[in-house]
């Protein structure tokens, strides 16, 4: 009598690639800190849609939405919400403490070099076209993002017509980003689910 063959594996719920472990999400978001001066919301894009593609676009679009609405640092709350996506509450810990062990003593080093150079005129502008690349990056993710509306509920232009909103209020009319996410957020989740509800 043979034994009986194993029952067959379920579907994966991620068809994509997924980190290998804890660790692994450790080490990924260890070096995606180290590589975000000014901001990692562009290199966690690149390295997490277009490089290792432990998510699709949507899912990025998605995920980056709720952290941006979730009280606290929206890069930390994108990674609590990736690590616990793939290894529950060890990956959520994994991921954040990858984000900030070990930048954090890189931190401090440059702080304390700050502290003795920020005088320096060099040093002066070189910090701030550090900013302006900054600034283009950050720029350039969200366009990036744009194209992933196309599947959005309210459809592509309604979006744009949103995009636009946001970015009058808050560029052109110096609103706070706190009442432009409960206002036009609130008005956009509102419209969204009364759009998808049965």
């Amino acid at each position: 009598m043979h034994p009986s063959a194993p029952a067959a594996a379920p579907p994966p719920d991620h068809p994509h690639p997924q980190p290998a472990s804890p660790r692994d999400l450790f080490v990924s978001f260890t070096w995606l800190a180290l590589q975000g001066f000014g901001g990692v919301l562009a290199i966690v894009q690149r390295e997490m849609v277009e490089k290792k593609k432990w998510l699709t676009p949507d899912q990025f679009l998605e995920d980056w939405a709720v952290a941006q609405v979730m009280p606290g640092p929206n890069v930390i709350n994108l990674a609590l919400m990736i690590g616990d996506r793939y290894f529950g509450l060890r990956g959520a810990i994994a991921a954040v403490a990858g984000m900030l062990t070990v930048p954090l003593f890189v931190i401090l080093a440059l702080a304390v070099l700050y502290a003795h150079y920020a005088a320096n005129p060099q040093v002066a502008a070189a910090l701030r076209g550090m900013g302006a690349v900054s600034g283009g990056l950050i720029a350039a993710t969200g366009i990036k993002l744009i194209p992933q509306l196309r599947k959005h509920p309210l459809g592509f232009a309604t979006c744009l017509g949103f995009v636009a909103l946001v970015f009058a209020a808050i560029a052109l009319l110096k609103i706070p980003l706190g009442w432009v996410l409960l206002a036009v957020g609130g008005v956009a989740c509102v419209w969204t689910w009364k759009k998808i509800s049965p």
